[in-house]
């Protein structure tokens, strides 16, 4: 029998098979994976960045307006905000490719978690009253749990990749339906030009000042409170004051349209020439040369003036205020996400404008050392006050006594922290006194508008009116102009100064028939002999007064409140305390107090125009709330404060130092004292 032959094959080692893409490779499979990640975070990003963030800004064409934003500004913002934040997170995503499969699929679980985490921010902000760190736990929570759920279950994935449609559908919204559309594309519209008709057509001065309720001006006995506010007060001995006039909503995109074309708001439309192209400069355009310094509208056309000065411009500015927008949507803490927030007036320092006007005799002013201070908006305006060959409008809308409250009565500045409340126990009270102090310094603007008129020779030529958009509320509970300030505090939202010196008038008097500002356009019409060529809702101050009494007013377009009328009472000043103005001595040491930029008091230079007038810090959180204390600088008393119930900004305080004589140059002496209930002093250690 043959043995059986032994075939022999060669050794062979098994190599393990990677699978496809795990060490980098593209394949269909993975790019398919990578396609449906990337859609996935899209959605989410539309979600927490691109539509909150543009339905802020939809809803805000005055931003636009006020930095003087092109087309093409706006429209590369909204490619930022669509666009970058999504790509960038699918980037960095994708770049983790490169350290596995594993690595690749736990890193799109966490941003998938994250993105949740910071959606669900928002949305507890307004349904649930948690803020803060318990806020965050919560969203920490959704956020693993919607993590978990999404890597468990493929069918929620499926539902955020037909999602990552949203933020095509959130930029269609912006451009073509938000009331900002009409900044994008904007209608061509030359607006219709009034008639000439017989007559003189004398120069028209027009101010606009913005947030000034009509009590901010008032004394105790109902009348201009001459002792602070004498440029107002001398106005209104020279002109005609419609004591009981109205503005017609609490917001100038809304307010300032209907005063200028005469009609009630009906649309929540753009404050710009293309959505209301029949307007108080088109009506003289034809006529008058129009000098215009506008604010946070457009509703003089390009054909008919240009706007000489300006706030910041360009895309930069855009994208660094819309950034702090987004930081403040998403802040688990309560933060006024507006717009409003950035329309400061730039000062003529920082535009470089020339004063307009010498040094004036009254040395308490210190004109001298101030004047750059001035709102670059009224230096370039009083530039322009003067007489010319042809009838001029020049008209003035400025952002004052409108936060942000920065100025002093001399002109001097200060800074104040960016998260200091409006309402509430001990705020309120600061809120009022820092808006009336920027209310003193409006006066002395005022005066030097009075004497650049007079010493021009237009005073006596012109017609000179002088009004606000709308006033807001001081009253505890209830500060602003929203809905409740209008339901509980009207006199202070609604009512507003009004002043018409016609040419050649001297005597003042007061009328008080129910002005309404859609009375303006035709009241100026009458005066200048202009027929205006559209219907209107107003009627002139040369007609008979309206037989209502009744106010109309508008916190929405079209959705008319109506306000019992009436001539509002001044409301009731807080009483100074008594230690104010007083000189204390050497006091006995008890307790602590942090105080914000305590350096500052080291190097105070008043010629600069910068003072240290507003001393916020905190206290230990035993001290009671209502705690009084008593602020000090160089031994006299400023201010006494309470301290307010403890808030995320801790148990704090905040006192307001408008006399700037508290001040020398050089080193200053901060002293805090704890008030008793005996009216004892304890002086607090500072740090």
């Amino acid at each position: 029998m043959a043995e059986p032959t032994l075939t022999s094959t060669p050794s062979r080692r098994q190599v393990p098979v990677a699978p496809p893409g795990a060490d980098g490779e593209s394949t269909p499979s993975t790019r398919r994976v990578e396609l449906r990640r990337a859609g996935e975070v899209v959605a989410l990003v539309g979600l927490v960045v691109t539509q909150p963030l543009l339905d802020v800004l939809g809803r805000s064409p005055d931003f636009f307006l006020f930095h003087r934003a092109t087309s093409g500004d706006v429209l590369a913002l909204v490619a930022l905000v669509a666009l970058v934040p999504g790509a960038v997170v699918v980037l960095l995503g994708a770049v983790t490719r490169l350290a596995g499969v594993r690595v690749r699929t736990g890193t799109h679980t966490v941003v998938v978690g994250l993105l949740l985490a910071a959606l669900a921010v928002q949305v507890g902000r307004q349904v649930t009253p948690l803020r803060g760190v318990p806020l965050l736990l919560v969203a920490v929570l959704v956020g693993a749990g919607g993590a978990a759920a999404h890597r468990r279950w493929s069918v929620l994935g499926r539902v955020l990749r037909v999602a990552a449609l949203g933020p095509v559908v959130f930029v269609g919204l912006f451009l073509f339906a938000s009331p900002a559309s009409a900044v994008v594309l904007p209608r061509a519209h030359e607006g219709a030009a009034g008639v000439a008709g017989p007559g003189s057509h004398p120069p028209v001065v027009m101010i606009v000042l913005d947030e000034l309720p009509l009590v901010s001006l008032l004394g105790p006995d109902g009348r201009i409170d001459a002792t602070r506010y004498p440029n107002f007060a001398e106005l209104a001995g020279g002109a005609t004051w419609y004591r009981n006039a109205t503005g017609v909503s609490g917001w100038t995109p809304y307010a300032l349209p209907a005063m200028l074309t005469g009609r009630y708001p009906a649309q929540p439309s753009a404050p710009h020439y293309s959505q209301y192209p029949d307007n108080l400069f088109t009506a003289l355009g034809g006529l008058y040369d129009i000098r215009a310094q506008e604010s946070i509208t457009r509703l003089c056309p390009p054909s008919r003036c240009d706007q000489p000065v300006a706030p910041e411009q360009g895309l930069g500015v855009l994208v660094r205020e819309s950034s702090t927008l987004l930081r403040r949507i998403a802040a688990p803490v309560d933060s006024r996400v507006d717009p409003e927030e950035s329309y400061r007036e730039q000062t003529a320092a920082e535009v470089g404008l020339d004063a307009a006007e010498p040094v004036p005799a009254d040395p308490k002013f210190r004109w001298d050392s101030l004047n750059d201070n001035q709102p670059a908006r009224f230096t370039s305006f009083l530039a322009g006050l003067r007489p010319a060959d042809r009838p001029t409008l020049h008209f003035l809308h400025l952002l004052m006594p409108h936060p942000p409250w920065t100025y002093l009565p001399s002109g001097a500045r200060y800074v104040a922290p960016d998260d200091l409340p409006n309402d509430g126990a001990g705020w309120v009270d600061l809120a009022r006194a820092r808006h009336l102090a920027q209310l003193r310094y409006t006066d002395r603007l005022l005066g030097e508008t009075l004497r650049t008129l007079r010493a021009s020779g237009l005073y006596d030529r012109s017609l000179l009116l002088l009004t606000a958009d709308h006033g807001v509320s001081f009253t505890r509970d209830w500060q602003g102009r929203g809905r409740d300030a209008i339901d509980h505090a009207a006199g202070e939202v609604a009512w507003v100064p009004m002043f018409v010196k016609a040419p050649g008038q001297r005597a003042g008097r007061v009328d008080d028939r129910n002005w309404e500002h859609v009375d303006l356009l035709p009241t100026i019409a009458d005066e200048v002999h202009v027929r205006i060529p559209w219907r209107l809702d107003g009627r002139s101050a040369k007609q008979p007064p309206r037989e209502r009494t009744e106010k109309y007013f508008y916190d929405r377009p079209g959705e008319r409140i109506v306000l019992p009328g009436g001539v509002p009472a001044r409301p009731v000043p807080p009483a100074p305390h008594p230690l104010v103005g007083t000189t204390v001595g050497e006091k006995p040491a008890g307790g602590t107090a942090t105080v914000a930029d305590l350096a500052a008091f080291d190097h105070v230079d008043p010629a600069s125009g910068e003072l240290p007038a507003l001393v916020g810090g905190s206290v230990p959180r035993q001290v009671p709330d209502g705690t009084l204390l008593a602020v000090a600088v160089n031994g006299r008393v400023g201010a006494v404060v309470p301290v307010v119930p403890r808030d995320q900004g801790g148990r704090r305080f905040a006192a307001f130092l408008p006399d700037d004589h508290l001040f020398r140059p050089g080193a200053n002496r901060l002293d805090i004292y704890r008030v008793g209930a005996d009216g004892g002093l304890r002086r607090l250690t500072l740090s």
